[in-house]
């Protein structure tokens, strides 16, 4: 049975396309096959994994579900390089599809109904990349979600989206009918010798309790490996950050 993971924040510079990115390879090295959806348009899990961003999500999110619209869907999943792992790019037409979707008030379901075919494939998870805010995608994106991931910056105005993002699940559940879960919020860019990032992380904790996972600590080699189009593990596998992600892969395959 696929399990849909959703990565997600209202804010911006929190870590959403590293963790969606290192977590997708994360769960293939486990053996397991992985899609990776680019909701964001501006197309950075592509560049992330070393390809292209293309106008897959674009078609994903607006064409209907005729034989021919969901073979031409499909079509656009791509290889990723890396054995398991699939990528479904997106790009600045993404925010084309965001107008789309109001104009025809597509419901709150949509993305997961546009995904049902790709449940026959084999797949056994496959992981959202969201954009900070991209109108209703993001909201559509959760709601089609089994899990949800919030990677949260341990920074004092970064935390404040987390409490968004939770607002936005409770509506979702008891309004939309949503029944998924939060998988866990992720304190990313965290720094041990900042009294910040302690203070931020122990405010997390206070309020989320154990649904607060281990930090992933802030290191420049997570913008190195990036920049280079490898992921975490490719670039160095026996870095901490490669260790910290791993371990967020095993929470993961708990679920």
């Amino acid at each position: 049975m696929t399990k849909i993971i959703c990565i997600a924040n209202q804010k911006g510079g929190v870590g959403k396309t590293t963790t969606a990115v290192s977590l997708a390879h994360g769960l293939a090295l486990r053996g397991k096959q992985v899609l990776l959806v680019d909701l964001d348009p501006q197309g950075q899990s592509a560049t992330a994994l070393g390809r292209s961003p293309e106008s897959g999500v674009f078609y994903l999110l607006t064409m209907g579900a005729s034989p021919q619209e969901s073979s031409f869907v499909q079509s656009w999943v791509r290889s990723s390089g890396r054995d398991g792992l699939y990528l479904y790019p997106g790009d600045q037409q993404t925010m084309a599809a965001q107008t789309v979707l109001n104009a025809q008030n597509q419901p709150v379901s949509s993305i997961r109904t546009a995904l049902k075919p790709f449940f026959k494939e084999g797949l056994h998870y496959i992981i959202f990349d969201t954009a900070p805010s991209v109108g209703g995608i993001q909201e559509r994106a959760v709601w089609a979600s089994d899990l949800v991931i919030v990677p949260t910056a341990t920074e004092f105005l970064s935390a404040e989206g987390v409490g968004k993002v939770a607002y936005m699940m409770s509506i979702l559940q008891q309004k939309k009918g949503w029944k998924g879960a939060l998988l866990g919020i992720l304190p990313t860019f965290y720094d041990a010798q900042t009294r910040e990032s302690k203070i931020t992380n122990a405010a997390l904790k206070e309020r989320f309790g154990e649904s607060v996972l281990d930090p992933i600590h802030r290191a420049t080699i997570l913008r190195e490996c990036a920049a280079s189009g490898k992921t975490i593990f490719e670039y160095d596998e026996k870095c901490r950050s490669a260790e910290e992600y791993m371990s967020l892969t095993k929470q993961v395959l708990k679920f």
